[in-house]
């Protein structure tokens, strides 16, 4: 049996119609003879929708009990018995309540399509977990539900639900979507006309990055080479050199001129040892194109101009930005360059931008990392001005002017040959040199047309032609090769000033480094391995690029780093003098490994001593805070169970008063605890949903006098997004500690007010107040500060109140009270946008 299909509606907001468009495809399906069932289909009291689902069979739901209430959930064993063709599950972000078969729906979406069912599914983009922060900036909401994007990408059909934000604020405003008594609170919240505008670019945007997947995916399997302009895709051609960072922003412009536009930044490294550009140049450029979105990329290439055009036409690009070239007049002796051979050779769909910057025509300057070995264009000009130079010179000589005289001859004869040098190093001057020595002998010392000389003087002229001319050309080409070593060693100290840096910071990590050993030195891949002994198989501690090597015997290059670790790298091997730098790489490599793991252990480590210290710290609670009160109760049912005292009916309500207040601050001390196991578990799932200060916050006075509170909390202030239950306990958590520090007379002030978008709870004390030192440490569990009663708890109240403000998504913090006294803020979300974004309907939310 075969995998089944997955089919997913896509929509910018809550009734866009998903829904409706998923149901009316189902009729359409059954009209043609599909077996299709509901499995899970919330209608949201929408009569359009609700009407849909008449003619549908629906498979009953799963019905679960969590926390004194009944929750509806589809029921997958009954789908998989049933076996339709086509199941309809609505909501794929949905979180399951606990006890269900899994803890998100679009889990149990995966058991159906593994199970040969087809699935038609609806999901709003706020919901796609990449997008979450970007959703939360828009409008000020975080969501509880997401789906990851991976799960939506794999879907074999995504189908966009567009609607215009306003139809879609009409299709409110008429009651389509909510009910009227949220119409406005929705209208004037998330359902903005911005907040729509914003979400309905984000799904075309997203939705327009899958069709482009698959459009690549396409012109791969059918070879087609030649560029479909369907979106604008700007490459920048990068030489290293700061003119660079121009390059970069004026694509950029570029890019935003188009909607849907792309920057992709290219190095063309050469594969002849360290690469030619600034490794610090490079860095800073490719942090400035990923801060402006786009993406960096390095190609080895032998052919900057061919290297550049074919990633070009592979990543379908429609425009190439390049910078002038930077040589000086004199250099276009050696080639047109590269930014006009692009252009003449980009073809009709490839528009090339050549940009003008400062460093345009100042020359290029000495390689900063090139090696004592001269280019192969430059030796192919040398040997052509060493062997075709005095050819041609001797031409002109002999039939222009015949009459310059032996001594100019030999000038000019020379002046070739140190061009040789210049151009081609030592081997080609020497060429350069013979062949103008015996061109002088044959043509222009007498006897003439032969190898002869009468006159003594000439003898000794062209001896010491050559020999100037062996000694200009050697010390010419030994300036060249130690100009060349000096920018060498400068690139090396540039790149080991770099490793060191980052010793000493701690910044980089083993991929980044990996990362940037593959750049220097032009390599595919990079892979760092190990081995726990002599005999033992490697494995690979980390690696970057396609197809890393899995041992060292596999790789063109590799380093070892101690006994049972080693750098392998695969693409080309390197010459000699690039080890020494890569040996610094190796090593650095290893620190950094060793770095993390230490890391890894030392969080362990605290961990560790963290769970200690609680369970210490529990023992001692259980040893003298909790049997406190147990001895109490256990006092004062004794003396009411004996019977020699006689005790009169005052005594008997004194002594079960003091099992009563025993019982209670027994009942407040395992509550903590619990609470507190809670939050160190991660396992309190708050059920967010909206509510009223006036009505959650005097519930959680019931454990204090009512003479020791004063209330403020107005009946005006907007509704906010808790769950009341979690909200209460961190309240009474904070008012029981106030009132244990205020002073006897003074009451607790808590007051509540709207500030911006969100809405603050402050419990005012007189008390002894914090230092401002130890203002977090209180919040820790188990810290009680000063002198406070053994008794009186195990300093676990601060703790909780704000372990359940954080998952509320809250904040809980201390600030002095001015004329002494401590004040706790609690800081909660406002509750119309957090209300009516998450998934439609959704009656459970998770814990932030």
């Amino acid at each position: 049996m075969g995998r089944g299909k997955l089919r997913i509606y896509l929509g910018a907001a809550p009734g866009v119609g998903k829904t409706y468009a998923m149901l009316s495809e189902a009729h359409r399906r059954i009209e043609r003879g599909t077996d299709c069932v509901v499995a899970f289909v919330e209608h949201h009291d929408r009569p359009r929708t609700e009407v849909m689902l008449h003619g549908l069979e629906e498979i009953p739901r799963r019905e679960l009990a969590y926390r004194d209430t009944t929750f509806s959930e589809m029921d997958v064993d009954a789908v998989l018995a049933r076996h339709p063709e086509v199941a309809l599950v609505d909501e794929l972000p949905h979180t399951n309540v606990p006890g269900s078969r899994n803890t998100k729906r679009w889990q149990d979406i995966e058991e159906l399509l593994a199970a040969g069912i087809d699935v038609i599914s609806t999901v709003n983009i706020q919901h796609l977990e990449s997008l979450g922060d970007i959703v939360e900036s828009i409008t000020g909401v975080r969501q509880q539900e997401t789906v990851p994007d991976e799960v939506v990408r794999r879907a074999d059909q995504i189908e966009l639900v567009d609607m215009s934000p306003p139809a879609l604020r009409r299709r409110m405003a008429h009651g389509n979507i909510y009910k009227p008594d949220k119409v406005d609170a929705a209208l004037s919240n998330y359902f903005r006309p911005g907040n729509l505008t914003a979400l309905r670019e984000l799904a075309l945007l997203w939705l327009a990055d899958r069709v482009d997947a698959y459009l690549q995916e396409y012109r791969s399997e059918h070879r087609v080479s030649a560029i479909w302009g369907s979106r604008e895709r700007i490459v920048v051609g990068l030489t290293g050199g700061p003119e660079g960072r121009t390059l970069i922003r004026r694509a950029a412009r570029l890019a935003e001129k188009g909607a849907g536009g792309e920057v992709l930044a290219v190095y063309i490294s050469r594969s002849d040892g360290l690469t030619s550009a600034s490794p610090k140049e490079l860095a800073q450029q490719r942090t400035l194109v990923e801060d402006l979105g786009g993406t960096f990329h390095q190609v080895v290439g032998e052919n900057v101009p061919v290297a550049l055009l074919d990633f070009a036409r592979g990543v379908n690009a429609t425009q190439i930005v390049l910078g002038v070239s930077r040589r000086k007049g004199r250099q276009y002796v050696f080639g047109p360059g590269v930014g006009s051979t692009v252009a003449r050779d980009s073809g009709p769909d490839l528009d090339v931008h050549l940009i003008t910057h400062d460093e345009a025509g100042k020359g290029r300057g000495l390689p900063v990392n090139r090696g004592a070995r001269l280019g192969r264009v430059r030796i192919v000009w040398g040997w052509l001005a060493g062997i075709g130079g005095p050819l041609l010179l001797t031409s002109l000589l002999s039939g222009v002017a015949p009459e310059v005289g032996l001594a100019n001859d030999m000038l000019l004869y020379l002046s070739l040959t140190v061009a040789a040098a210049l151009l081609g190093g030592l081997f080609p001057a020497l060429a350069s040199a013979a062949v103008g020595s015996l061109l002088l002998n044959w043509y222009f010392t007498p006897p003439v047309h032969t190898f002869t000389i009468d006159d003594p003087k000439n003898i000794v002229a062209i001896a010491i032609f050559v020999a100037v001319a062996v000694s200009v050309a050697s010390v010419v080409d030994l300036a060249a090769r130690r100009t060349h070593q000096a920018a060498r060693l400068r690139a090396e100290s540039e790149i080991l000033s770099f490793l060191a840096g980052n010793v000493l910071r701690g910044e980089t990590s083993l991929e980044a480094l990996l990362e940037r050993v593959r750049e220097t030195f032009g390599m595919e891949s990079a892979a760092l391995l190990e081995r726990a002994g002599d005999v033992e198989p490697w494995t690979c501690a980390g690696s970057v690029g396609p197809r890393p090597c899995q041992n060292p015997e596999d790789a063109d290059v590799d380093v070892p780093v101690g006994d049972h670790m080693a750098l392998a790298l695969s693409g080309r091997v390197l010459p000699a003098e690039d080890r020494r730098v890569l040996a610094a790489f190796a090593a650095q490599a290893a620190v950094v490994l060793d770095r993390r793991r230490l890391r890894e252990e030392a969080d362990q480590a605290r961990a560790s001593a963290e769970g200690n210290r609680i369970r210490t710290a529990l023992l001692a609670a259980v040893s003298h805070d909790l049997r406190t009160p147990l001895a109490g109760i256990k006092a004062a049912v004794s003396s009411l169970r004996s019977e020699d005292v006689a005790w009169s009916d005052e005594d008997q309500a004194e002594l079960l008063a003091g099992i009563e207040d025993g019982a209670d601050r027994l009942d407040n001390l395992v509550g903590n605890l619990l609470d507190m196991s809670r939050l160190q578990t991660g396992t309190v799932t708050p059920m967010i949903r909206e509510a009223d200060l006036d009505e959650v916050v005097p519930m959680a006075l019931g454990g204090v006098p009512e003479d020791t509170v004063e209330l403020d909390i107005p009946e005006t202030l907007p509704m906010v997004a808790v769950d009341p239950r979690l909200l209460e306990r961190a309240v009474a958590n904070l008012v029981e500690n106030a009132v244990k520090y205020s002073p006897e007379g003074t009451p607790v002030l808590v007051k509540a007010s709207a500030i911006a978008d969100r809405v603050e709870i402050r419990v005012v004390d007189r008390g002894p107040g914090v230092p401002d030192e130890a203002k977090n440490r209180i919040f820790e569990p188990f810290q009680r500060y000063g002198d406070a009663p053994r008794g009186a708890g195990v300093g676990l109240g601060l703790a909780v109140a704000r372990g359940f403000t954080e998952a509320l998504g809250g904040t809980l913090s201390a600030e002095d009270t001015p004329g002494g006294g401590l004040t706790m803020v609690l800081s909660l979300q406002l509750a119309p946008a957090s209300d009516l974004a998450p998934v439609e309907g959704s009656t459970y939310s998770p814990a932030p």
